[in-house]
């Protein structure tokens, strides 16, 4: 399949462009194998997508190449695409896969949603972004997303991780949709200031790389209004193809790289365990935190 190609998606026609062009020179994975993986996963990761303002990079020459982000919906777009403009920037709404498989044409290797839907002034969760030096230091973050399980278990709040694709992992709390971001921003600074202080040794939330030594950056500040992290089971554009991959407790107990969660192994692991991240978009699970805020405002 070496030629162009058009894709009957949902009734939709979509012109499939150089389905050979290396993408992930060392795995390796073409685009035609991109998008068979955006296909075979649609299913798990179009319902976090949903209406969600769609923040993408672009690698329109493979992972070595030059990249760039994209917020914008291009002109070009076809007319089916839906959109939604906040702030002057026209974002692209992945609410179907004709959708997601044009972006994936379009050579969109990450997708970046933010915490609040594009209909919603209040964020849906809280996130805290675990994030180390380098894979060498991933055990600081596992062992740094227990005693986060800890705090927030005494707290009687549920949490539900996922490793970042990358270097990093991510601890998700559903919350119910009535918070502003100040509460928010107070909640995650309150838990990221209680580790540091109770764990100095290996735990900061130094800005400046240069300043953090070989310590684990606890980022509280990536949850904010405007601000994304990847999406589940978005892939990541590093040479091993991994993906922002929801995890158990026991599998962090356990331990893990997040190399293990690759585009050549979550659609079997899915296949499997379903989708671990389901809780986060239930209603059922949006959890209180007002007692929480009140100590904090009481403890300032």
């Amino acid at each position: 399949m070496t030629q162009n190609f058009q894709l009957e998606v949902e009734g939709r026609f979509i012109q499939i462009t150089n389905p050979k062009k290396p993408l992930w020179p060392e795995i390796p994975i073409e685009k035609i194998d991109y998008l068979t993986y955006l296909i075979n996963i649609s299913s798990y990761l179009l319902p976090h997508l949903q209406n969600r303002l769609l923040t993408t990079i672009r690698f329109p020459h493979g992972i070595h190449e030059t990249s760039f982000f994209q917020k914008n919906c291009p002109s070009y777009a076809p007319d089916w695409i839906q959109t939604y403009t906040w702030r002057k920037t026209r974002y692209i709404l992945v609410n179907d896969l004709p959708t997601l498989i044009w972006l994936g044409n379009q050579a969109c290797l990450e997708f970046h949603i933010p915490f609040q839907k594009y209909n919603q002034t209040s964020p849906s969760e809280i996130a805290f972004d675990l994030d180390p030096m380098d894979l060498e230091n991933f055990d600081l973050v596992l062992e740094c997303a227990i005693l986060v399980k800890d705090i927030l278990s005494s707290l009687g709040i549920t949490a539900y991780p996922k490793t970042s694709g990358a270097s990093g992992l991510q601890i998700f709390v559903p919350i119910e949709e009535k918070y502003s971001y100040d509460d928010t921003h107070q909640f995650n600074q309150f838990i990221a200031q209680y580790m540091v202080d109770k764990y100095p040794r290996f735990i900061t939330i130094e800005r400046f790389v240069k300043n953090r030594g070989k310590k684990l950056y606890f980022d509280y500040l990536q949850h904010g209004e405007g601000r994304t992290l990847p999406a589940p089971y978005s892939i990541r554009a590093n040479a091993l193809g991994s993906i922002s991959t929801p995890v158990t407790w026991e599998e962090i107990n356990k331990g893990f790289l997040p190399s293990d969660f690759s585009i050549h192994t979550v659609k079997d692991r899915v296949n499997q365990v379903g989708d671990l991240f389901k809780p986060i978009l239930q209603v059922q699970t949006k959890q209180n935190i007002d007692e929480i805020l009140t100590f904090i405002n009481r403890s300032l």
